[in-house]
């Protein structure tokens, strides 16, 4: 094989590139920028300086001896990005890193397929193998230096020049079109990348707070038992409680005692950024999940206060939340008694927890379940065959291949699991509410999409995700005693209020009779009158 210059590689790659693991990115222009007269040259421009960019960042990251790893990991990056914002259109952003390093190995088998074998054989493998297979020609270091400069300068002049020809192009693709940007291909990525290694590596919050010192909790005759649920990815128009067409609650239907919040909505839409927030005291500022992890949430106020706390998890973890309190893991068939193969059941978390109840005979109880509720995209994974009512199902991960009916079918089937897992935890307070003030408060971490205008899963950045990814479902279960304290009835009155995950910790306050600055009583749903 003849050898050639380092610059003619980083070019053809770059081609390669621009040309193969942008379609997604294209396509997205081309709804906004129809295929037609001028639009045909700016769409073009587009283009040229992504490819100018690429070669631009590679030149000047690049040295002697790390050309040919920085483009190996280029185009594996690339590959897989593409596979994934083409099948499901999301954006690989920092959150979307976070989730994919914070993800456990039976989560990222349920992404596999054959498509994502053939993305990244093609995408990445055989362009690796390219790579690191030609020969490349020896120059000096003043030779490379001098190239290194030249190369630069051209292809930034190039840049330049281009968004000056088509100025009124740019400004409004800069300005009134943001997102597009989120699916250049390898650029942001590899920006997302850098900006989360930066952050995990060299935290802005190196301090740790703590938080609602002061806390206190008023003197009553009864304890409190309070069971919060976090759900996962479960949105809210498909309860329905909320009027969804197909009977996706009819356990819950039958609770009076039962408050449903039509108009919620979730300060992120990935779990690990929606966990740490909904726990959090900085309301949406909680989104910035370092900054919410240097600093103590209401599970460690209500603990300082005597509050027993305890966290069981049959997600992937507490992103952090329950790390100073008691936790259990529940995704292993070890622990958890109702599991189908690898696949562990919610009401699995229920089993013994009359027992920890039993066990702790003097001061308030808070037990938190996180659910796998909704997790995506293998729906039918997430339900016992016995809930599954709504046919046919998506059997497939590769949910563009589904019909909607499938699809919804599938996503509606584990959102029926969940309704008959909530009515369990109803049925443990129940037996439990003569012995303690008893509530439930269910709360889902982010919402889903289902392949509406070709969107699938969640993760989009707040700013352009639909309602679908942030409209979530959530309900509060009073028991006898506590109805009677915080009034059933007002409550009702105010299902259709708009709410967010920002009153969550301060709810959870109000129901302890927990008092410290920290808290904030307009926040509070069950005192806020």
């Amino acid at each position: 094989m003849k050898p050639i210059s380092t610059t003619r590689l980083i070019i053809i790659i770059s081609l390669f590139l621009v040309l193969f693991a942008n379609f997604t990115f294209f396509s997205k222009v081309t709804e906004t920028y129809t295929f037609s007269g001028f639009n045909i040259l700016f769409i073009i421009s587009l283009g040229v300086v992504l490819f100018s960019l690429l070669v631009l960042l590679v030149t000047l990251l690049s040295s002697k001896h790390t050309t040919k790893p920085f483009l190996i990991t280029i185009v594996i990056i690339a590959a897989f990005s593409a596979y994934f914002m083409y099948s499901y259109q999301v954006v690989i952003d920092t959150g979307m890193m976070q989730n994919a390093v914070q993800t456990n190995i039976n989560e990222s088998l349920d992404l596999f397929s054959w498509q994502l074998v053939a993305f990244v054989l093609f995408l990445g493998i055989l362009p690796s193998i390219y790579i690191y297979k030609q020969p490349l020609i020896r120059t000096s270091f003043k030779q490379a230096l001098k190239i290194k400069v030249l190369i630069s300068t051209l292809f930034l002049s190039v840049i330049v020049m281009t968004i000056l020809v088509f100025g009124s192009y740019y400004s409004s693709f800069f300005r009134e079109h943001k997102p597009l940007r989120f699916y250049t291909n390898p650029i942001f990525p590899i920006y997302s990348f850098g900006k989360y290694t930066s952050s995990t590596l060299f935290p802005k919050h190196t301090t740790f707070t703590k938080l609602g010192t002061d806390v206190k909790i008023k003197p009553n005759n009864e304890r409190k038992l309070v069971i919060m649920v976090v759900g996962e990815a479960a949105r809210a128009d498909h309860f329905s409680l909320n009027g969804y067409s197909k009977d996706t609650n009819p356990e819950l239907k039958k609770e009076s005692n039962l408050i449903d919040f039509t108009h919620v909505t979730s300060c992120g839409t990935s779990t690990a950024v929606s966990v740490p927030c909904m726990f959090s005291f900085l309301g949406d500022d909680g989104i910035d999940t370092e900054k919410a992890r240097s600093q103590e949430n209401v599970l460690d106020v209500l603990k300082r206060a005597g509050v027993n706390v305890l966290w069981r998890d049959n997600n992937s973890d507490s992103k952090g939340v329950a790390t100073r309190v008691e936790y259990e893991n529940y995704r292993t068939p070890s622990i958890n008694t109702v599991c189908e193969g690898d696949e562990c059941r919610d009401e699995g978390m229920l089993k013994g927890l009359q027992t920890y109840i039993d066990d702790h005979k003097s001061k308030d109880i808070l037990i938190v379940l996180h659910q796998m509720g909704n997790h995506g995209p293998a729906y039918y994974k997430r339900y016992p065959k016995i809930y599954e009512k709504f046919t046919p199902t998506c059997k497939t991960n590769q949910l563009e291949e589904c019909s909607e009916k499938e699809l919804c079918n599938g996503y509606d089937n584990a959102i029926l699991y969940t309704d008959d897992f909530l009515n369990k935890v109803i049925e443990l307070l129940k037996q439990n509410d003569n012995k303690f003030e008893t509530a439930m408060l269910y709360a889902s971490d982010h919402g889903e999409s289902l392949g509406e205008n070709g969107v699938y899963l969640h993760g989009l950045p707040k700013l352009v995700a639909p309602d679908a990814q942030t409209h979530i479902g959530m309900m509060i279960w009073l028991g006898s005693k506590t109805q009677q304290k915080f009034s059933l009835d007002r409550l009702k009155q105010e299902e259709n209020n708009s709410y967010s995950h920002a009153n969550l910790p301060h709810t959870l306050l109000g129901f302890f009779d927990a008092k410290t600055n920290i808290y904030n009583k307009k926040l509070d749903i069950i005192n806020s009158n």
